[in-house]
């Protein structure tokens, strides 16, 4: 039988030369990776475009992935702390892993509970009362007893706590070590200083600041402190290395963004401070609606602002320059809101907003019970939801 040729085949010689057989052999290497590539290159361009796709979708539904219930008699309050959550009351503090698990627990006497804070540490103080215990995920890492009522405190990433201690006439501000040892008494007299109301401290524990407020001819106005307690303010009196005066505003919170920028936020406008050592006033936004709430991360910061003129509420976020960097009107209140990475949450008995850093509304929609804390788990559109018994995994969906 005749063979039958294949007219788009031929055989090809091979070359007699070996470095052109090595060069032929290179060519085909290559021709194989560049096609591993490009395989390689469009399947990430596929998973981050539908990573995109989900994440800026606006959801209305949060689905139940998980669920972990502890039936507790008490009345308690929630915070996302390290790896896990604190739950406190006048009882006890407790620290949750994120199965509702208790770490440990660490009972107490405390009237009315406050907390602050930090990434590595943080202390719960008996407003009104004496006492302060500083915590770190470990458990208790030491006490604190004053000697006259706690009005607020501030506490560093190392477990140093300052303290507004109330005294109609001579107020105190005093900085304690974990063990209850003073550190530091700030002198305050009414007179020149004003009558301390708010305060925060950086992460490292060097700076202090405090705003105060004083009349002037009857006038209510407003003082901020900023107190060094390293080498640049041992050379200053009372260690304090910027005081200035507002007219016309008054100081009510001041929070620290990182060790090198804070924010002064007043009744009718906020003050940018920029500088580790000496800060000094960076920027001033006026405010034309009133504040009904303010939160941070390191890197950027939220207010609830009541809108008269509509009848409604908005949100406003700010980078660390005070940039505004978008703005959102809604309907309804919310109390409580926080910046969790790149999303804003906000959130008020079942009802919860949460939108990205650039202003896309991601979801808007009910919780099945009221939510006392919230964060991002891990996994596309998963969250820690905690209610008064029951932390819960949900995923947003349609």
């Amino acid at each position: 039988m005749a063979q039958r040729k294949i007219p788009y085949l031929k055989v090809v010689e091979p070359p007699e030369n070996p470095k052109q057989l090595k060069k032929a052999e290179r060519k085909v290497r290559w021709k194989k990776w560049e096609g591993a590539v490009s395989i390689l290159i469009l399947a990430v361009l596929a998973i981050c475009g539908t990573y995109l796709l989900l994440d800026n979708k606006t959801y209305g539904t949060a689905r139940e992935a998980a669920s972990y219930t502890k039936e507790i008699s008490d009345t308690s309050n929630y915070v996302q702390f390290a790896k896990g959550i604190i739950r406190y009351n006048r009882n006890g503090v407790v620290y949750l892993n994120k199965k509702n698990e208790e770490v440990w627990i660490q009972p107490t006497q405390i009237k009315t509970p406050m907390i602050e804070v930090k990434e590595n540490a943080f202390a719960v103080a008996d407003r009104g009362g004496n006492s302060i215990m500083v915590f770190t995920k470990d458990g208790l890492k030491g006490e604190i007893e004053t000697t006259l009522p706690i009005e607020k405190i501030a506490i560093s990433d190392q477990g140093i706590v300052s303290a507004i201690l109330k005294n109609e006439n001579s107020p105190q501000i005093i900085s304690y070590d974990a063990a209850g040892n003073i550190l530091v008494e700030q002198q305050i007299t009414l007179g020149t200083t004003g009558y301390p109301v708010a305060l925060d401290m950086t992460d490292d524990g060097m700076m202090l600041a405090v705003c105060y407020l004083y009349t002037d001819n009857g006038v209510v106005e407003s003082r901020i402190g900023y107190y060094n307690f390293g080498a640049t303010g041992k050379e200053k009196t009372d260690n304090r290395v910027t005081a200035d005066q507002y007219e016309g505003t008054m100081l009510a919170d001041v929070f620290f963004m990182g060790n090198d920028r804070s924010v002064a936020v007043g009744d009718n406008a906020f003050e940018i401070y920029s500088g580790k050592d000496t800060p000094k006033r960076l920027k001033e936004v006026k405010l034309d609606q009133e504040i009904r709430s303010v939160f941070h991360s390191d890197q950027y910061f939220g207010m609830i602002l009541v809108n008269k003129e509509k009848s409604g509420n908005e949100l406003r976020v700010y980078n660390r320059s005070g940039e505004l960097i978008f703005s959102k009107e809604f309907t309804g209140e919310y109390k409580h809101g926080k910046i969790d990475g790149d999303e804003v949450i906000l959130y008020e008995g079942r009802r919860c907003s949460i939108y990205k850093i650039n202003g896309i509304l991601k979801f808007e929609g009910r919780m099945s019970a009221d939510i006392e804390e919230i964060f991002r788990a891990v996994g596309v559109n998963r969250y820690y939801v905690m209610s008064s018994n029951e932390l819960k995994v949900v995923y947003l969906t349609k």
